[in-house]
C-alpha cells in the first residue's frame, strides 16, 4: 500500500505520515520545507516502513504530477492520497492583502484540486480503486473572525470533495474529507498568538496561550486535539472499513462543531 500525503513535514500531516507508515504502507512525505527530510528519516526509524520525501509547490502544476509520478517510479502504486497542505493568515479586513488572500486559496483549495486530479489519474489506470481524503477544518462548516480567505477556502474543500465523489464513484475511488478543531500544532501557536493580539483590547489583553485556554474550555471534551486524534480518523477513512462511506466531511474537534 502506497500513501501519499501533503503538509506532511510536522503537526496533523507528520502524525498521519507515522500511522500509515506504522500500519505498513510506503509513505510519500510531501511539503514545501526541507525540514521532511528529517521528518521522513524519523518516521522510518520509529516505524521500519519505507518513506520517501519529496519537496514540492502544491500550486505548481507541473510539480503535483512529478510528485505523484515519483511515488510511482518509487513504490509502483498509488492506492491513498491524503490532501493535507494548508496555510493561514490572520487579519482584519482593512488589513488584509489580496495576496495572502490569493496564496491561501491556492494552497488550500487549488492545491488540493490538483493533488486530487493527479492522484485520481493514477488510480484510474491502476485500475484497483483508491481513497482521496481532504483536510478541510472547523471553518469549513463555520467562518471565523479575521480570516474570511481560509474559510472560503476551507467551505471550498468540501465542495471539492463532494462533487469528485459523484464523478469518481464509478472507479471505486471514494473522496472525503476532515474538519480539524483544536489541534495542538505550530499552526494553533500562530493562531493563539495572532487571534489574541487583535482580539486584545485595553480591558482585556491575552497572554501566549490564554486564548487557546479559553477556547478549549469550550469544548465538550474539554481538551485540544492531536495529531494522533485526526490520524485515527484518516486511517479509518483509507480503511476496508470504510468502503461504502464517501462525500463526507467528518469534524474531529472534540465537539466544538456539532453538524
Amino acid at each position: 500500500m502506497t500513501v501519499v500525503v501533503t503538509g506532511a513535514c510536522r503537526g496533523i500531516g507528520e502524525g498521519i505520515s507515522e500511522r500509515f507508515a506504522r500500519e505498513g504502507a510506503n509513505v510519500v512525505l510531501a511539503s514545501n520545507s526541507e525540514r521532511v527530510h528529517d521528518t521522513a528519516s524519523r518516521i522510518t526509524s520509529a516505524t521500519g516502513s519505507k518513506t520517501l520525501p519529496v519537496i514540492v509547490d502544491i500550486t505548481n502544476e507541473q510539480a503535483v504530477q512529478e510528485l505523484y509520478q515519483s511515488a510511482l517510479d518509487a513504490f509502483g502504486r498509488i492506492d491513498i492520497s491524503v490532501q493535507n497542505a494548508g496555510i493561514i493568515t490572520i487579519d482584519p479586513l482593512d488589513k488584509m492583502s489580496r495576496s495572502d488572500f490569493d496564496r491561501v486559496l491556492q494552497v488550500n483549495t487549488t492545491g488540493v484540486w490538483l493533488c486530487c486530479r493527479e492522484a485520481a489519474k493514477h488510480m484510474i489506470m491502476g485500475g484497483n480503486g483508491g481513497r482521496l481524503i481532504n483536510t478541510s477544518s472547523g471553518q469549513g462548516r463555520q467562518g471565523f473572525i479575521y480570516t474570511p480567505h481560509y474559510a472560503a477556502s476551507k467551505m471550498g474543500v468540501i465542495g471539492i470533495t463532494q462533487s469528485l465523489a459523484h464523478e469518481l464513484a464509478k472507479y471505486a475511488i471514494t473522496v472525503n474529507a476532515f474538519c480539524p478543531g483544536i489541534i495542538e500544532s505550530e499552526m494553533w501557536d500562530y493562531n493563539d498568538d495572532s487571534w489574541g493580539k487583535i482580539l486584545s483590547t485595553p480591558r482585556k489583553t491575552y497572554a501566549k496561550g490564554e486564548l487557546m485556554a479559553e477556547w478549549v474550555a469550550g469544548i465538550p471534551l474539554k481538551r485540544a486535539g492531536t495529531a494522533s486524534d485526526v490520524a485515527g480518523l484518516v486511517a479509518f477513512l483509507a480503511s476496508a472499513d470504510a468502503a461504502y462511506i464517501t462525500g463526507q466531511a467528518v469534524n474531529v474537534d472534540g465537539g466544538l462543531i456539532m453538524s
